[in-house]
């Protein structure tokens, strides 16, 4: 139980500050700290991701930083895309889940280095 407080804790800070799912910390959390198998853990982080979204957008419209059009539109087709990924990842195995998750966090940090070395 700590564990899933920790993990949701840090979660939401980072979602609220940096904007990046909580999925980030979220799935690696479950798996390291509550044992949870890849499937597992993308399909309960992809529901605790929502309370997460609601709260995140709620306090940045506040100060005016929703550009509403677009997460609309986003959120729309994300619904699609979240089908189809849930269809294909149910068919593939955990390791190769959790390889490619890892190799998406590595080019994603890759990508923050390098934008933030170039500026």
């Amino acid at each position: 139980m700590i564990g899933a407080i920790a993990i949701g804790l840090a979660g939401g800070i980072v979602a609220g500050l940096l904007g990046v799912g909580g999925g980030v910390l979220f799935v690696p959390g479950l798996v390291f700290f509550l044992g949870l198998n890849q499937h597992h853990a993308e399909a309960t982080s992809l529901l605790a991701i929502v309370p997460v979204a609601i709260v995140g957008t709620y306090r940045q419209d506040r100060y005016g930083n929703v550009r509403r059009y677009d997460a609309l539109s986003l959120g729309l087709l994300s619904v699609a895309g979240a089908a189809g990924g849930v269809a294909l990842a149910n068919s593939l195995s955990g390791t190769f889940l959790r390889d490619s998750f890892a190799c998406l966090l590595v080019i994603v940090a890759g990508q923050l280095v390098h934008r933030t070395l170039r500026s």
